[in-house]
């Protein structure tokens, strides 16, 4: 019995990571997950530089803060972001400037090229709209939504200290199921880890670059674009998404480039391709080196769940692809 109890509960707990997955993706509780995680990942990061030989007591009591730190820091990222897609200055602000923009070229371009644009302010709202609900809830719509969300949000974040308190408290001993539940927990929160915080540094490098040529390089040429803050702060946050979330950030700035003059357009589009092969190299290296994928992989994953989950499934799969890898390399499948 002993022989088969091993195997059977290490069935048992991939069976329960892959409904949590599916579990996640389906009722859209991702935020929250994504919060948890990066507590969990954080806290246990700074809590392993705690000093071994330090009471009892005090490693508690340094945990404790280390974790209430963590929760901080967290929670005004989420509210940072809230505030720029959901405030009257941040994404609303910039997302009728680029439909301004749209007017302003379809005055001036060529026919043929007009008719692929959108004809009126409200249609390319609709589209906007219609696309995110394709891909997901509405986020324009406040309210209650927006309540449970952050309710997610903050027991996402619970649920991260505790399992990281449980995790220092409690690292032998465990059942045979709890015991492999808490290897997959380990190896979720390496992936998760190795994947985001690699992305936020390139992420970083992205919005350093921008930031230069939208704050230096145009204003010594005497060129002033508007909107240059937040241009750089989307270029953040959509640039933590892989792939996908340049392309966002670098359509906006061409868009708005294109509505100082088409030969900024020009230039905006020539700057963003050189970055685009310098990130693409960098995200190779830096992703590829921590998780051990090609980029391809990366895309492929991408592509496949988003098919199936919609857009919660394209920010979740480096994460998932990279958790999956890591558990066959356990068992040296690949």
């Amino acid at each position: 019995m002993e022989t088969r109890q091993v195997p059977t509960t290490l069935q048992v707990s991939y069976s329960l990571a892959v409904a949590a997955v599916v579990t996640v993706l389906h009722f859209h509780l991702l935020p929250a997950v994504f919060a948890g995680l990066a507590v969990y990942a954080l806290t246990a990061k700074l809590a392993l530089k705690l000093p071994v030989r330090w009471g009892t007591l005090t490693q508690k009591v340094a945990l404790a803060g280390i974790i209430l730190f963590v929760i901080g820091l967290v929670s005004g990222i989420c509210l940072g972001l809230w505030s720029f897609l959901r405030g009257h200055h941040g994404m609303s602000n910039l997302l009728g400037t680029a439909a301004e923009t749209l007017d302003n070229l379809k005055r001036n371009l060529p026919e043929d090229l007009t008719a692929l644009l959108p004809d009126t302010v409200d249609e390319l709202r609709e589209q906007i709209v219609t696309m995110l609900r394709e891909h997901g809830k509405n986020i324009s719509s406040v309210g209650m939504s927006g309540v449970k969300t952050f309710a997610h949000l903050v027991l996402g974040m619970v649920v991260g200290s505790l399992a990281v308190l449980h995790r220092f408290n409690k690292e032998e001993g465990f059942p045979p199921l709890a015991a492999h539940l808490h290897e997959r927990l380990l190896n979720l929160a390496g992936a998760f880890d190795k994947v985001v915080f690699a992305q936020v540094k390139i992420s970083l490098l992205n919005t350093a670059l921008t930031a230069l040529y939208l704050a230096v390089v145009l204003p010594l040429c005497g060129i002033y674009l508007p909107m240059v803050t937040l241009l750089i702060l989307l270029t953040f946050i959509a640039g933590l998404l892989p792939v996908v979330g340049n392309l966002i950030s670098n359509f906006t700035i061409v868009l708005i480039s294109l509505g100082v003059s088409p030969l900024v357009g020009l230039a905006s589009l020539a700057f963003l391709v050189l970055i685009h092969k310098l990130e693409y190299f960098t995200n190779a290296r830096i992703v590829g080196s921590e998780v051990k994928a090609s980029v391809w992989e990366l895309l492929t994953a991408m592509l496949v769940m988003e098919a199936i989950f919609g857009m919660a499934g394209l920010v979740a799969a480096p994460v998932v692809y990279a958790w999956l890898k890591q558990e066959l390399k356990a068992y040296r499948l690949v």
